[in-house]
């Protein structure tokens, strides 16, 4: 008899069956843990450059953890799309009761000697979360020009969009990132 106590992990393994982009046609489709992976990889590189570039402490340890998490209640929830989660206020405030719930099943998921070691995955600073919000808008944006590269003309609005959003982020690192690093996207592997 499996407890619902030890199904962590095989909750957390299901990310890869998460599509996301459900409202758009897409030359590679993308799943959730590889989503993750990525949003963990530019939330560490944004806390290093921080840090390392603009003189600031933030724990890129525990952004990048943090971030490799961010998305996991959408295993349960599934990838609402970002028109549909937004829609309106009302709209927001369901989606995040569902996603607080999902965050409390997650909790429950583990055996009681492992519970606080897992505590803060869902806790974040101010700092933390405006790094890993950057860091997924980054993300979206590296999906839509991989996809406005490959001549799927459908995200131009969709990256004209996210452009928007990080650049009212205001955020250094993000500068940073893009302008020493966004060109390389572009790049075949021959070149890289």
């Amino acid at each position: 008899v499996i407890k619902m106590e030890n199904t962590f992990f095989a909750t957390l393994f299901r990310m890869k069956y998460i599509s996301r982009w459900g409202l758009m046609r897409c030359n590679f489709g993308e799943n959730l843990s590889e989503h993750s992976l990525e949003v963990a990889f530019l939330a560490h590189a944004l806390a290093l450059i921080g840090n390392q570039v603009f003189g600031k402490a933030y724990d890129w340890g525990a952004v990048c953890v943090k971030a490799m998490y961010h998305d996991a209640p959408e295993i349960l929830t599934g990838d609402l799309p970002t028109p549909v989660k937004y829609y309106n206020a009302e709209t927001k405030k369901a989606y995040d009761i569902v996603e607080e719930a999902a965050k409390a099943r997650f909790a429950q998921s583990l055996p009681a000697e492992l519970r606080d070691g897992y505590a803060d995955i869902f806790r974040y600073t101010e700092d933390e979360k405006r790094l890993i919000k950057a860091a997924d808008k980054l993300a979206a944006l590296l999906k839509c020009k991989t996809e406005l590269d490959s001549g799927n003309r459908e995200f131009a609005p969709a990256m004209a969009s996210v452009e928007a959003t990080l650049k009212g982020m205001g955020m250094e690192e993000v500068g940073y990132f893009l302008d020493r690093f966004y060109a390389a996207f572009s790049l075949p592997l021959d070149l890289i």
